[in-house]
């Protein structure tokens, strides 16, 4: 069991031989315990690692915003929170991804949040991408829909509407029955 006298280190090295499930009890057993928020911060970030590797998208997404509330410097807020948008786009939350990205770009200046933007229309191509590629139309098309509506350039917005046409086409609908 894990103990809140117990360094990183230690900890990593008292998980090392147990699986995902049980290292995800542990830990968030062990947030339960008074703990410094440099020990909250990696315990957040570890629990976000294991629940994306077991495919619990919004369960480590949730773990990646609670790491940015307590992160201190701006730039790790803001890496958190993109992080945490990211994850909410692979698990289909639009809405909640939305909510992340708005936290991430109020952490940062002008430049940054140009970044940003361009991140997650990134993360969405992406997605949308991966989507197509394993003939997920529908979602795909869900995906392209949302990228319509964010800001593009003319030549972005004419080859994401071309794609849309085509899974629509593909799909059985029309553009205006869509």
């Amino acid at each position: 069991m894990l103990k809140s006298s117990m360094k990183k280190s230690e900890i990593e090295e008292e998980l090392a031989d147990k699986g995902d499930f049980v290292q995800i009890d542990y830990l968030t057993n062990f947030l339960k315990e008074s703990l410094s928020m440099d020990m909250k911060k990696f315990v957040f970030l570890k629990l976000a690692g294991l629940y994306q590797k077991t495919s619990m998208l919004k369960e480590a997404a949730k773990n990646y915003n609670n790491a940015a509330l307590i992160s201190i410097p701006f730039f790790d807020k803001m890496k958190y929170f993109v992080k945490e948008a990211e994850l909410y786009i692979h698990a289909g939350d639009f809405e909640k991804s939305d909510q992340a990205k708005k936290k991430a770009m109020g952490e940062a200046n002008s430049v940054e949040k140009e970044e940003i933007y361009f991140t997650i229309k990134e993360f969405y191509k992406k997605e949308a991408e991966t989507y197509e590629k394993d003939l997920k139309r529908a979602h795909a098309a869900r995906i392209y829909e949302k990228l319509l509506n964010m800001r593009l350039n003319e030549l972005e917005k004419r080859e994401i509407q071309d794609k849309l046409a085509e899974i629509y086409d593909k799909l059985g609908k029309t553009a205006k029955s869509a």
